[in-house]
Parts: C-alpha cells; sequence; structure tokens
C-alpha cells in the first residue's frame, strides 16, 4: 500500500513564522509603509557602505601620497656615491627629519627621537626597509601610524639597496575624517529613512482613501441600499476599474434582490386563487355532514387546487431561473384555457366563456400558457358585472388571446401604469388584488417569445390581448 508522503515545518520555524506574522503591521498603508521603508534601507546601507568604502580609500591615498612625498623628499639628503654613506644637511630639513628612518644596508642612520632604535615603531621600520623596494603599512602603536619605504641609491652585489627611506605619517585625523563621515552618513540615512517612512505612510493613506470611501459606502449599501457609485471621477485607473466593477456587482445584488422580492410577490399572488378555492372547499365541507360522493367531489377539488399550486410554483420557479424558455413545448390553446375557465367559474359569480377554432396549437407549454392568461382572466373576474370572454384566434401564425370583460374598463389616466407591478387604479374599489397579475403575465409571455398589450375598445370593460408564438 503506498501513500502520499506530507513534509511538516519543524514545531519551532512555525512559530517563530506565527510570531513575526503576528507582529506585522495589520493594515495594508502600514505593511506598504513598511516594504517602502525596508526597500529604501536596503539601499541607503548600500550607498552608505559603498560611499565610506570610497572615501576610506582616497584618505588611505591621500596618506600614502604624503608618505612618499616625504620619502621622496629625504631620500635626496642621501648621499650613495661614497662610502659610506652619509646624509646631507641642508638648511630647514627639521621637518624632513620628522618620523624619518634612514638605513645604510642594515646600518640605522638617523631616527626619529621619539622613536629610539628598538622601539617597537623603529623595529617596524626596519621590516618594512628590509624588504628592499617601495611598499607602505600600517602598524598599531596605540595609533594607527602609516609607514613607507623607499630604496636610494643603485642595488649591491647582493642585489640590495645602498640605503633606504622610511618615513611615518600618524593616520588619526584620517581615521577621524572617516568617521566622523561615517556618522554624519549614519544620521542622514536615519533622516532620510524617517522622512521617506512619513512621506510614504501619507501617500498611501491619500491613495487609499478611494477604498476607505467604497468601504463606507459598501457599508452604507448593506444597510440602506445607498444609490451612490464607487466608480467616482478623478481616482487612479486602478482604483476606477475596482470602483466599476465594484459598481457592476452591487447592481447585480439589486437585480436580484428585486428579483427575489418580485418572485415572492408573485407567488403570493399566485397562489391566493388555490387557497381560497381550498378554504372555501373546507368550509362547505365541515358546514355539514356529507355524504360519500359530496366528500369525494371536495377531494377531487382540493387535489386540483394541489396540482394548480405545484402548477403555479413549477412556473414561476422554473421562469426565475430563466429555463422557461430553454424547455420549450407545444399546448393546445383551446383546451387549456377552457380547463382554465372551468376553474375559474363559480355559481354564484360572472361565467368565464371560451370562444375559438376546436384546436389551436400555441408554442409554449401548457402549464406556461396558463400562468399567461391566468392572472388576466382573474383580473376581468374580479371587475366583470357578468361575464367574461377569452377568444382564441391566429393571425400571421400567432395565437392571439383576447381576455375582455363588461366592467368599468381601465381608466384612461392609468393605462400607462397598467404593467408597473404594485400599481392599482384604485386600491380602495373593494376589489382583491396586489397589482401584480398584470406584470407577471406580461414578463411570462415575453420570455416566452411574446406579449401582454392592452387594447382600448368602445363598449365598456377592459380587453387585454395577449400573443404567443404558434407551434
Amino acid at each position: 500500500m503506498t501513500g502520499r508522503r506530507t513534509e511538516t515545518a519543524p514545531p519551532g520555524r512555525s512559530r517563530l513564522a506565527a510570531a513575526l506574522r503576528g507582529r506585522g503591521p495589520r493594515t495594508l498603508r502600514g505593511r506598504l509603509s513598511l516594504a517602502a521603508l525596508t526597500c529604501a534601507a536596503s539601499v541607503m546601507v548600500l550607498l552608505t557602505v559603498v560611499c565610506n568604502t570610497v572615501v576610506r580609500h582616497h584618505l588611505q591615498r591621500q596618506a600614502d601620497d604624503e608618505l612618499h612625498t616625504r620619502v621622496t623628499a629625504v631620500a635626496a639628503t642621501v648621499d650613495t656615491r661614497h662610502t659610506p654613506v652619509r646624509v646631507l644637511e641642508t638648511t630647514d630639513d627639521a621637518p624632513l627629519d620628522t618620523n624619518v628612518w634612514i638605513y645604510a644596508g642594515r646600518r640605522l642612520l638617523e631616527h626619529p627621537a621619539s622613536a629610539p632604535d628598538g622601539a617597537p615603531l623603529s623595529r617596524a621600520a626596519a621590516r618594512l626597509a628590509a624588504h628592499g623596494d617601495k611598499r607602505c603599512a600600517v602598524h598599531d602603536a596605540g595609533a594607527p601610524i602609516g609607514l613607507c619605504a623607499a630604496p636610494v641609491g643603485d642595488a649591491d652585489a647582493r642585489g640590495r639597496p645602498v640605503a633606504a627611506v622610511v618615513a611615518a605619517l600618524d593616520l588619526r585625523p584620517y581615521r577621524a575624517s572617516a568617521a566622523t563621515l561615517l556618522w554624519a552618513s549614519l544620521a542622514l540615512d536615519g533622516a532620510v529613512l524617517a522622512g521617506a517612512y512619513a512621506l510614504t505612510w501619507l501617500a498611501v493613506g491619500r491613495a487609499l482613501r478611494p477604498v476607505t470611501e467604497m468601504t463606507d459606502q459598501a457599508t452604507r449599501w448593506s444597510a440602506v441600499s445607498s444609490p451612490h457609485r464607487m466608480a467616482g471621477t478623478g481616482r487612479p485607473a486602478e482604483l476606477t476599474r475596482l470602483g466599476t466593477s465594484l459598481d457592476e456587482l452591487l447592481d447585480r445584488i439589486r437585480a436580484v434582490l428585486r428579483h427575489e422580492q418580485q418572485l415572492t410577490r408573485e407567488l403570493s399572488h399566485e397562489l391566493r386563487t388555490p387557497l381560497a378555492r381550498i378554504t372555501a372547499e373546507l368550509d362547505w365541507w365541515r358546514a355539514r355532514p356529507r355524504s360519500a360522493a359530496e366528500t369525494a367531489a371536495t377531494h377531487t377539488v382540493l387535489a386540483d387546487a394541489a396540482d394548480s399550486m405545484r402548477s403555479i410554483c413549477d412556473t414561476l420557479l422554473d421562469d426565475a431561473r430563466a429555463t422557461a424558455d430553454a424547455a420549450p413545448g407545444t399546448a393546445d390553446a383551446v383546451a387549456v384555457l377552457r380547463r382554465l375557465a372551468d376553474r375559474l367559474s363559480r355559481p354564484d359569480g360572472p361565467a368565464v366563456t371560451v370562444t375559438g377554432p376546436d384546436a389551436a396549437a400555441c408554442g409554449v407549454p401548457a402549464a406556461l400558457l396558463e400562468r399567461i392568461v391566468g392572472p388576466l382572466a382573474d383580473n376581468a373576474l374580479r371587475y366583470a358585472r357578468t361575464g367574461v370572454g377569452i377568444r382564441i384566434g391566429r393571425a400571421d401564425g400567432a395565437i392571439r388571446v383576447e381576455v375582455a370583460d363588461d366592467g368599468p374598463g381601465v381608466p384612461p389616466a392609468f393605462v400607462a401604469e397598467l404593467f408597473r407591478p404594485g400599481s392599482r387604479a384604485d386600491p380602495a374599489d373593494g376589489h382583491g388584488g396586489a397589482g401584480l397579475g398584470l406584470p407577471l403575465a406580461r414578463r411570462l409571455a415575453r420570455t416566452a417569445g411574446g406579449e401582454v398589450a392592452h387594447e382600448a375598445q368602445d363598449s365598456s370593460g377592459a380587453r387585454f390581448v395577449v400573443t404567443l408564438p404558434g407551434g
């Protein structure tokens, strides 16, 4: 049996990483400022190291040049043409004799008064002169001392110079200058880094101000559905694109919420009729003892109402999922609407009649056709005096369904508001309804590629025309 090998980090490393993450800034502003500070610090450290290295090298070169100049000047006073080698006396040679050693072979001719023969500094000068060539070294005798040696005259039989001169120079002023420059560089680095951090903090805060505004707007939108847009003008291109994307997302959320609210209202509106039938049948059945035939009839009505409710839910939910047009079907419009008329008709109410050919194939499923025409017929029954007529016909290959009543009709001033959800001409007219049936019928018809429209007529009453694709 084989398995996958899983490698885990050591517990100590995991705890260290967690501790470092916990100590870092928690805000984007702090993290960006810290990142900028780290980058600036890296650059400043590199520049400081390079600059101070160059300066130290330059100061060392200056010290070496000073020593070489002094050695050359002293070598001019050494006479190697005669034996023994002797040092020529010149006027004002005191500066030349300061910190200078003159050797004839291995024999010390002159030395500084502060460094007698055998002193550590004199031994270092002797070792340097013994090499027989030009070279420099630094001797630490409590203070840095620079030493430079140069041969004088021709070489003897053994290849060694006849004489040599060594000069010394105190390097403390040069080292002090380098140290002063180093501390000044560090102070400048600190000031520059502090200023860079402060400017980065302010700049990032200013750059993120639109993000803060977007956050506040999103918070207000979640509370009160604010109409303000996030893609404001004068913002960087990246934030503008972000605001545009957020606006589109919020628009989609608004549309989903509106659709959900509309679906809830439509479900409650459409389920009201079958629920009323169920309630009426149950009240009638419980009013007094019923025979077996009457009970069976009641069961049939209840089952029919339950089927109607299920059909309503399926149709509306299919439409909400935008699948009504993805699952086309056909139905006999005459048979479907006659069944609808039978369910809507009441012995004590206006009659619902269906006229038309014996059969008319419609290019929508039966449930969808019933959900389109049902709200129109239900609305007509609310206002009809004596009856509602449903006429089925054909026009240019399409199915045309007219739903007319002999009620008071639609007020001319209200025609423009007929299909607006929640609109009613007179909410206090004593008729039920929430103003959702007509908008639902039109929306479902348009989903199926049809239309619902109101047509004015000379006689009293209202007439609505449904146009649907033919089967």
